[in-house]
């Protein structure tokens, strides 16, 4: 993948967004709002997508982008489950979405029938399947988060930040890809990433709307429930 301003911003904003999630769990020493579910999908996201780390050599940025996504997620992790006083700080009945059945199963058959359907039987590629399943997984990962803050409402400035950052992270790829097809000759069209690209940032426009307006009004960040939308 080649390197351009859209790119590069795209990849600063996530990683931004994870320095402030950890920076949030440092200082504030606990992780309320926080959704470790959302984190262990974004695991597997990284693990089944960067298999390649193994098998093929891009570019030095591109490997040390990868091992970053998966050391810091799979550090997020461990620090809300297990380093006191934060882990005692989750709360495990705000953060209830069944990730695996309803995340991580449907993604993987979707992916499969994508993969089979427009490659068929022959030449089967596993790590290119898992990459599949990795692009639609993305797109809905950040799901079981946006669900415990709905809960919560109030949000917390750094974890909101972190959020915002997250989806300008996604939004930013979509540029990229639009101008990668203006200004590429050979640039090869993935329709199921920019079909995943698209839901993925829908998810955050509720998120994003609330965000900067309370960041325009100088106030608390809340989210509306049910009842107050």
């Amino acid at each position: 993948m080649s390197m351009n301003i859209f790119r590069l911003a795209g990849d600063m904003s996530h990683v931004f967004s994870i320095i402030v999630l950890l920076l949030r769990l440092r200082v504030a020493k606990n992780a309320q709002g926080i959704s470790v579910r959302t984190h262990e999908l974004f695991l597997v996201v990284f693990v089944t997508r960067y298999l390649d780390l193994f098998t093929t050599f891009y570019s030095l940025y591109n490997s040390v982008m990868k091992v970053l996504y998966i050391g810091s997620t799979a550090s997020i992790i461990y620090t809300i489950r297990y380093q006191e006083p934060i882990c005692s700080t989750y709360d495990k009945a705000q953060d209830t979405f069944l990730h695996w059945k309803f995340a991580v199963a449907p993604c993987f058959v979707v992916a499969a029938l994508t993969y089979f359907f427009g490659n068929g039987f022959s030449d089967f590629d596993f790590l290119e399947l898992l990459w599949t399943f990795s692009i639609y997984l993305e797109s809905i990962a950040i799901l079981p988060q946006l669900i415990t803050l709905q809960r919560y409402r109030e949000v917390e400035n750094l974890t909101g930040n972190y959020i915002f950052f997250m989806g300008a992270y996604r939004a930013l790829y979509i540029v990229n890809w639009i101008y990668r097809s203006y200004n590429e000759p050979f640039y090869k069209h993935h329709y199921v990433v920019y079909f995943c690209g698209v839901l993925q940032t829908l998810l955050y426009a509720d998120f994003f709307y609330y965000y900067l307006k309370s960041k325009a009004k100088g106030g608390k960040f809340s989210l509306p429930t049910a009842h107050t939308a």
